[in-house]
């Protein structure tokens, strides 16, 4: 078999990992636009749920991934000069550079070929290729040459938000809140290495203007952000990637996609769909994605057959931690609401902000559209009796 994987991503280099191990006589590329060990983004986080599925697909990728990575204890919200909350909680995190670093070694030690600088023309079919895997990220250019076929929905969120790193180790996984004179800022912030810690930035629209981000250089939003959370970084300096749109400050996209295989080709991770990453799903999708292939290639002899099954079995799972992450969302383009109550309140309504009736909903209408309404409706069923009033 002769496959080809788009994209250098943890979705692309995992399917490529397991299609060896599979397949061993297979012939396995990865091409990737970007130099090798350029990548954007800092720390992902993930938990206990995907170091079992990727501990049961291939045992030594596991290892290597939890050799680097940081497991930090408990969630701490930060509201003002307030005394602190606590929610508890644990999980793992790994800078994403390091993470890819160690798949794409992985994948070479399996005999998989891994091209960097090899940008992909927008018409580029790979006529001799088997199976082409678009995992070319959120702004896939295989997702938008088929785009009549995948039928690809994008939707704007309202909020602000700048991915940064920073020096200071957060131990705990940390949400701060600080107060402006044009409304609320805060930082998600978590150590993923020895010496860097993820900080993501978000405020509303009126915020962001009303400071004058939108029309500050990057050094001068930089340096205000420091200011303001001056206490919670104690110090250290902010420190900025430019990614792949030139722009420092985004609007959240969330892609999903009606179809998710076109012939041959298929998505996988942010080309077939994105969460939010208030709920830090990205990567764990993104690999739950090549399990889910390489698991319907080996119960399928035919491709058409394994590609219908891995719609089918993602498109459910992933519909109901879009919803999770729909609702998160909402919650946090709330936040100037929600932070009218006291801290302990505020940070329990934080805690439950993923069981909200608005991703509930958004659930059943995706789950109907993927033919997987029975599962969404004893999901929703079971989710509603669980929400408590914040």
């Amino acid at each position: 078999m002769n496959v080809v994987c788009v994209g250098a991503g943890p979705a692309g280099l995992y399917f490529a990992i397991l299609t060896k191990l599979r397949e061993p006589g297979a012939a396995v590329r990865v091409v990737e636009r970007n130099p090798r060990g350029v990548t954007y983004g800092w720390g992902v986080v993930f938990w206990d749920d995907l170091v079992n599925s990727l501990r049961h697909s291939d045992p030594e990728t596991t290892r290597l991934i939890l050799e680097d990575a940081n497991k930090w204890h408990d969630q701490e919200v930060q509201v003002g000069e307030a005394k602190p909350a606590r929610m508890g909680g644990y999980g793992y995190s790994i800078g994403r550079a390091r993470l890819l670093e160690i798949l794409t070694a992985r994948a070479e030690s399996l005999g998989v070929t891994v091209e960097f600088d090899a940008e992909v023309g927008p018409d580029e079919t790979f006529p001799d290729a088997d199976l082409v895997v678009a995992a070319d990220g959120a702004n896939s250019r295989t997702r938008a040459q088929y785009a009549e076929h995948f039928a690809p929905t994008i939707e704007s969120g309202r909020n602000y938000y700048i991915w940064l790193g920073t020096r200071k180790l957060f131990d705990i996984f940390t949400f701060a809140f600080e107060q402006t004179s044009a409304g609320w800022v805060w930082l998600h912030a978590y150590r993923f290495s020895n010496e860097y810690s993820t900080c993501i930035f978000e405020c509303s629209p009126e915020t962001w203007k009303g400071l004058g981000l939108d029309t500050m250089s990057i050094d001068e939003g930089l340096t205000l952000m420091q200011k303001v959370f001056a206490r919670e970084l104690d110090g250290q300096e902010l420190i900025t990637q430019i990614g792949p749109t030139g722009r420092p400050w985004l609007n959240f996209a969330d892609i999903t996609n009606r179809a998710w295989h076109h012939d041959n080709v298929v998505l996988m991770g942010d080309a077939a769909h994105t969460t939010h990453f208030s709920i830090g799903s990205g990567t764990k999708l993104a690999l739950e994605d090549a399990i889910g292939l390489d698991r319907a290639m080996r119960a399928h002899a035919d491709l058409p057959s394994a590609l219908a099954a891995y719609q089918a079995d993602r498109a459910a799972s992933v519909a109901v931690r879009q919803a999770s992450a729909r609702a998160s969302t909402a919650w946090f383009e709330n936040v100037a609401e929600h932070i009218k109550t006291d801290p302990v309140r505020f940070s329990y309504a934080l805690r439950t902000r993923r069981e909200q009736p608005a991703g509930l909903s958004w659930l059943l209408h995706r789950a109907t559209q993927y033919r997987a309404g029975q599962i969404a409706r004893r999901w929703v069923s079971t989710a509603k009796r669980k929400i408590r009033p914040a």
